[in-house]
């Protein structure tokens, strides 16, 4: 199989204070009314109305951009967002006014499920379907099993505990909440369970457990649980917690706004010591481990997804 470039495909955020409603509405179209995205919009105002997901994005193309170098195989990286600039369909015309005509996707986003891996190969599609002669894109599956992933989230979740002093915490390992019935349709819980497992092991974290956070559908739909926010109510107070948030590669704005701003006063008002570990970012051995899942593609050709997967 013969490929000519990679696309990153991302979800993409405001960078400035005028975009960040022009971003959510791009994000929900008209599913959620104006009043409840005012609400959402604040989140981002609390940061200057930018996301830290596109700078962290574009650090992480650059790094993966000198790993494929160095190393090969010698694709062109095209950036795509599915909801913000750069966006993915002018992305895919401008990946076809280049030339190329068969490319590999790698998606920011290392669990599956509908949400996280579903919605990236039907946003490509549609991208694709825009642009007439567009090149044929093979999305790479999710990677959370991937030993270069696991290594990765044991650093940082050493990097936290030394942060503590080195004592002996509570571990709460996070990925966004997905609807009940969602879950069942893939192997999402099933995944961050054996990730959480293994990191635990690895990095001698004896006490742990799996929440999640950023529940956003309605209340009367049944979610994963518990919540981040129900777990450390559940914690005696004088206890060290690492909130470990690694069903995500990178901060964005429910990352640092859930947890950094949201868990951390609620860890404060019940005098727990709480350390966050970081996202995976471009941490080196992820780098290398993204490097290591296209030159498989490029080697193997395409693994697509079984039909109706994740669904």
């Amino acid at each position: 199989m013969t490929y000519d470039a990679l696309l990153v495909v991302s979800f993409g955020g405001p960078e400035g204070p005028d975009e960040v409603m022009p971003f959510l509405r791009n994000v929900v179209g008209d599913r959620v009314p104006e009043a409840r995205l005012a609400i959402v919009a604040e989140h981002y105002h609390h940061f200057g109305g930018v996301s830290p997901i596109n700078r962290l994005t574009g650090e992480l193309i650059e790094r993966l951009r000198e790993a494929l170098a160095a190393e090969g195989p010698a694709l062109p990286i095209y950036w795509g967002n599915r909801f913000w600039r750069p966006h993915l369909a002018d992305t895919v015309r401008a990946m076809r006014d280049d030339g190329v005509t068969r490319a590999l996707a790698l998606a920011t986003s290392a669990l599956s499920s509908a949400a996280g891996c579903r919605r990236y190969l039907e946003d490509i599609e549609a991208a694709r379907a825009g642009v007439e002669g567009a090149p044929i894109i093979d999305k790479i599956r999710p990677f959370s099993r991937r030993e270069g992933y696991v290594e990765t989230c044991v650093e940082r979740l050493r990097d936290a505990l030394d942060a503590l002093g080195g004592e002996d915490a509570e571990v709460l390992f996070t990925a966004h909440s997905i609807p009940v019935a969602m879950a069942r349709t893939c192997d999402y819980v099933g995944e961050l369970d054996d990730l959480a497992r293994a990191v635990a092991a690895r990095a001698g974290a004896a006490r742990w457990r799996v929440v999640y956070q950023s529940r956003s559908g309605p209340p009367g739909q049944p979610w994963l649980e518990p919540d981040v926010l129900e777990a450390l109510d559940a914690l005696a107070p004088g206890t060290s917690v690492v909130v470990a948030p690694f069903g995500f590669i990178a901060d964005h704005m429910e990352v640092v706004w859930d947890l950094d701003v949201e868990a951390r006063a609620r860890a404060e008002a019940r005098g727990l010591r709480m350390a966050r570990a970081a996202t995976a970012g471009s941490h080196p051995r992820f780098v290398r481990l993204l490097r290591e899942l296209v030159a498989e593609r490029v080697a193997e050709g395409p693994d697509p997804c079984p039909p109706g997967c994740c669904s």
